[in-house]
Parts: structure tokens; C-alpha cells; sequence
């Protein structure tokens, strides 16, 4: 049943790979909502379909049944150019790693994305404003090789909300991070998700990290294994 309140509605989703004689299935039949605002983490062992289930709802991967829902868009049947469109409007994506242009600046990092989907606006402006808030200001005009791991995830963030994406993926944002800086990436994502009221939803394998998460869903061979918003169970 579609809600105006839930941003994201995955519904009965399936993922298989068909590689004859073999057939491995990733995801069976999940399904799940999202409503806007809400901060969800996706936990679950290595070879869950945790990646790939974000994958999807990141309109970077097809399904092989059921369908995914993005505001109320169905986008497992969209053309490629329109998932395209609708991923620079609609999605910011963190990557475990950062996934930084080598041969662009920080600054030319953080506008990519808002160039490519034509983003109004003052972007120069936006793009300062992002650094500073990540705390990278005096490193605008350094390379990514330049830069420890830390601080290319938190130019990755600020790429991540200079569209102000209404909804943000993040990939094990802190897994290649010492504490104190998965702390700090952390802490800003928060803090970005709690400001612009972004919907976010997070892989991680970090039970700490999923701690200050809404809601945990836990996949297990590839199903919901079970669905928690703090304290509570949800129906699945």
C-alpha cells in the first residue's frame, strides 16, 4: 500500500544471477518501506544482499521481480537516461570507497555531481559552505592523493548533500576509517540527515554504528530477517 510518508517502498524484491548451470539468488522476496526522514540501517553478514539490495534502491542495479519506489516513482521501469536524471535529483551516495575523481580538486569533487544534473543556485557558494561544515575548508584546492582517508570521506559527504538530495545512501561509509574518524563521518551524517531532513538509509556490518540508527533491518540469506525502530519490532 503506497503512503505519502514513505519515500521509499522496495516490495517484494528479488535478485538473481543466472550464470547456467548455476543460479545464485542474492535477495528473495524483500519488502519494506521507508518513510521520509527516517534514518534506517541495513545490517547483515557478508553475502546477505545488503550491497546489492542498496544497490538497488540507488537505481544502480535492475531487479529480477517485485519493484522499487522512490517517491512514489516506480524506477525498475525507467530507462536508463531517466534513472540517470532521477538519481542526480533525487540521490546522494557515499561509497566505503569515497570513490573520488583523482584529477579534480575537493572543491571540483563536491560540484561534480551538481554540474552534471544542472543544479541551480549559487554551487560555488554551496560547495564552500559543505567543505566548511566537514572541516576541509583550507583543503578545497588539494587532490585526493593529498588527502588521508578521512578526509576523502568527508569530501565524499559533502559531494553526497551539495544537490540536497532528499534521500541518502551510504555504503559502509566509516569501514575503510579508524574510529575517530568513522566518529566524525558519523557524526556529520547525523547531523546533515537531522538538517535537511534527509532520508537515510546505511549499510553497515558496525552494530555500534546501526546503535544511532531509527531503525535496523537485518538481512539474513538474503531475506528480512528481522526489522527493529528503536525498541520495537516492525511488521514484516
Amino acid at each position: 500500500m503506497h503512503s505519502d510518508h514513505d519515500v521509499i517502498e522496495v516490495l517484494d524484491v528479488s535478485k538473481v544471477i543466472e550464470n547456467p548451470p548455476n543460479r545464485v539468488e542474492i535477495l528473495r522476496n524483500v519488502s519494506f518501506t521507508v518513510p521520509r526522514g527516517q534514518f534506517a540501517a541495513v545490517m547483515g553478514a557478508s553475502g546477505s544482499g545488503k550491497s546489492t539490495l542498496l544497490g538497488l534502491m540507488a537505481a544502480l542495479d535492475s531487479v529480477s521481480s517485485g519493484k522499487i519506489l522512490l517517491d512514489g516513482v516506480d524506477i525498475t521501469r525507467m530507462k536508463e537516461d531517466q534513472l540517470a536524471r532521477l538519481r542526480g535529483r533525487k540521490i546522494g551516495f557515499v561509497f566505503q570507497s569515497y570513490q573520488l575523481v583523482p584529477t579534480l580538486t575537493a572543491e571540483e569533487n563536491v560540484l561534480l555531481p551538481a554540474e552534471l544534473s544542472g543544479y541551480p543556485g549559487d554551487l560555488r557558494r554551496r560547495s564552500k559552505d559543505l567543505l566548511e561544515r566537514v572541516g576541509l575548508s583550507n583543503r578545497a584546492h588539494h587532490y585526493p592523493v593529498q588527502l588521508s582517508g578521512g578526509e576523502q570521506q568527508r569530501v565524499a559527504l559533502a559531494r553526497a548533500f551539495i544537490t540536497e538530495p532528499p534521500i541518502l545512501m551510504a555504503d559502509e561509509p566509516t569501514g575503510n576509517l579508524d574510529s575517530a574518524n568513522g566518529q566524525h563521518v558519523l557524526d556529520l551524517l547525523l547531523a546533515l540527515n537531522r538538517e535537511q531532513q534527509t532520508t537515510m538509509v546505511l549499510v553497515t556490518h558496525d552494530r555500534k554504528l546501526a546503535e544511532y540508527a531509527d531503525r535496523v533491518i537485518t538481512l539474513r540469506d538474503g531475506r528480512v530477517y528481522s526489522d527493529e525502530l528503536a525498541g520495537r519490532e516492525v511488521e514484516v
